[in-house]
């Protein structure tokens, strides 16, 4: 008995040390992992489809829906994330010269004098937004530079992505399988996880972060037509913004309207403003029903704190991370309640 039990702790002790090691081999590939990961539950139905057009043949039907979605999702964010680069480098010599840095604090500075004149008892307020954004200013300026960099590492990253893209497709299902299989818990249970982080993957994904990135693409084509610069950029940023409740694109869409207005741009002004509240501010209420469904959807205000908390614990794939996470632990706390209720 004292024989099998050491056995036992033994083989426990080389499968934990080959689990721990297993994670560091494919640590550097976690991020290309996962999205694509993501990007296989996604195109689930797109898959079903392709293998109805390739008669069940598994791997045909995994390089087709590949294909498409490098054609139509992985090129186009290859080209708008090339633009968005060079718009960054952009912004960034500009900001480096003093000429160009003082130019955009004057502007800021007649955005706030403007808003003075309209609520005189901000004068303190407005000094110190000055501050702040003198060194936001300075935090760019320290830290854009390194945004330039690891070609060969972005390449490398998107070859494994399609490579796990193909497999998940192919062989998902499988996959599945094995991990319930290996699980303690029923199978019953397992399957209502997968279920809830599929949910939440097309609740979260699919609904709030694809929305917010219709709104940005959005913002960006009203800064094009109406004459504001480096559109692509602050189009990323609006992207970003959509997340927080209630505030919104209004973020990035009240200054560009007030710098147009404050720089003699009177009717672009307007024309953007309209652009803002007509193309922008209606598409939750009009495609958040149509791409989140009935199912589960996280509040705004939890799909922000967990992308903004993912990132600071898990670097840039946090975006991702950190929804699925919250998701996950919202499911687990449901599979709990209800088995509490049985018992």
């Amino acid at each position: 008995m004292n024989a099998k039990k050491s056995q036992f702790y033994f083989l426990l002790l080389i499968l934990a040390g080959t689990l721990i090691l297993s994670f560091f081999i494919v640590r550097p590939f976690l991020s290309s992992i996962i999205v694509a990961s993501v990007f296989a539950v996604m195109f689930q139905p797109l898959h079903r489809r392709m293998l109805g057009f390739t008669r069940n043949r598994q791997g045909l039907a995994a390089l087709s829906t590949t294909a498409i979605i490098v054609i139509f999702i992985v090129v186009p964010l290859t080209l708008i994330g090339i633009q968005i680069l060079d718009e960054s480098r952009q912004v960034y010599l500009s900001l480096s010269a003093g000429d160009a840095r003082d130019s955009v604090i004057n502007t800021f500075k007649i955005l706030t004098d403007s808003l003075q004149g309209i609520f005189p008892g901000m004068q303190e307020v407005s000094l110190d937004i000055d501050q702040y954004f003198r060194s936001g200013l300075e935090w760019l300026l320290q830290h854009l530079g390194g945004v330039f960099s690891s070609v060969a590492k972005i390449i490398g990253n998107l070859f494994i992505f399609l490579l796990v893209l193909y497999s998940m497709l192919k062989d998902g299902v499988k996959l599945k399988g094995a991990i319930v299989a290996l699980s303690p818990l029923p199978d019953t249970d397992d399957t209502a996880i997968f279920d809830r982080l599929e949910l939440a993957v097309n609740s979260v994904v699919k609904g709030s972060l694809t929305i917010a990135f219709i709104q940005g693409v959005l913002v960006a084509v009203g800064f094009s037509i109406f004459g504001v610069p480096n559109a692509v950029l602050w189009g990323t940023v609006a992207t970003v913004a959509a997340l927080i409740p209630g505030i919104g694109t209004a973020l990035v869409l009240t200054p560009a309207i007030a710098f147009l207005y404050l720089s003699g741009d009177v009717f672009p002004a307007l024309g953007l403003l309209v652009w803002g509240v007509a193309a922008v501010g209606l598409i939750d209420n009009f495609l958040g029903p149509k791409l989140v469904g009935r199912g589960m959807r996280l509040h705004s205000l939890i799909v922000l704190l967990s992308i903004f908390g993912g990132i600071a614990l898990f670097g840039p794939i946090g975006f991702l991370l950190g929804p699925l996470t919250m998701s996950l632990a919202f499911a687990l706390l449901d599979i709990y309640t209800s088995s509490q209720r049985v018992a």
